[in-house]
């Protein structure tokens, strides 16, 4: 498996500037590799789209790898401009911040900002979480409606009491959180847990992103609740703007 990876890599490598396209034994030649390894690697490539064969039947570098890259400069620039807006959401009530981005049917939390005086949420960058039980993964499936099928398929599992394990129920959660532009998870993925997130949008309008605010039930419940939901929102709000969306309202 190894091997293939690095194979792979150096396939990709091939392609330049001053070579942008080239034949299966023009690849083969530059890597010293046997000719059929080399079609059989970028044929699998082709059907994933990393790789595209012109008319000339020679390959080029696929869109598939613009969407990869789209995704981390979206990362970037969510962590550029976003960092600032959520410490001052942290500072006004004391909880932990999450930004959340869904990968594979699951939300990869893509930065995170916390107080120092709340309690602890057992979360870091890079942890995963299953987005039909999570106030970030539910409102990512609200806006990204071709993700609910696939992230279904994987099964709803219950994680704590309040998890939504029918399909109806999840839909219709799904449908009231675009009709209200906020999700709430409450004891739904960790005993304990309560989250607020609100959708960020790119410069296309498209949901790439999700604001989540979360602390401890009975914390997040014992202050002022909708002051809570009208931050994270007018915040989710703010970023997007800095993102280049412009709102048509």
């Amino acid at each position: 498996m190894i091997s293939s990876v690095q194979k792979i890599s150096r396939i990709l490598n091939c392609f330049t500037k001053d070579e942008p396209a080239l034949g299966n034994l023009q690849i083969a030649e530059k890597l010293n590799m046997n000719a059929s390894t080399v079609h059989h690697l970028v044929r699998t490539l082709c059907s994933e789209g990393i790789l595209i064969q012109d008319s000339q039947k020679k390959y080029r570098l696929g869109w598939k790898l613009l969407e990869w890259s789209n995704h981390v400069m979206y990362q970037q620039d969510i962590n550029t401009e976003a960092l600032p807006l959520c410490e001052g959401l942290v500072r006004r009530f004391n909880t932990t911040v999450h930004i959340g981005m869904l990968d594979s049917g699951e939300v990869r939390f893509v930065l995170r900002v916390a107080s120092s005086n709340s309690v602890q949420v057992p979360t870091f960058i890079g942890d995963t979480k299953p987005a039909y039980c999570t106030s970030t993964g539910k409102v990512l499936l609200a806006y990204n409606t071709s993700m609910i099928k696939p992230t279904i398929s994987r099964g709803l599992l219950r994680r704590a009491p309040n998890t939504i394990t029918c399909v109806e129920k999840l839909k219709d959660e799904l449908a009231v959180i675009r009709a209200n532009g906020y999700a709430i998870s409450n004891n739904e993925n960790e005993m304990g847990l309560y989250g607020i997130a609100a959708p960020i949008k790119s410069y296309t309008g498209q949901t790439i992103a999700a604001l989540n605010m979360v602390g401890p039930v009975s914390y997040m419940l014992g202050q002022d609740t909708p002051s809570m939901i009208h931050h994270v929102v007018k915040t989710a709000e703010s970023i997007s703007k800095e993102l280049g969306f412009i709102s048509v309202l």
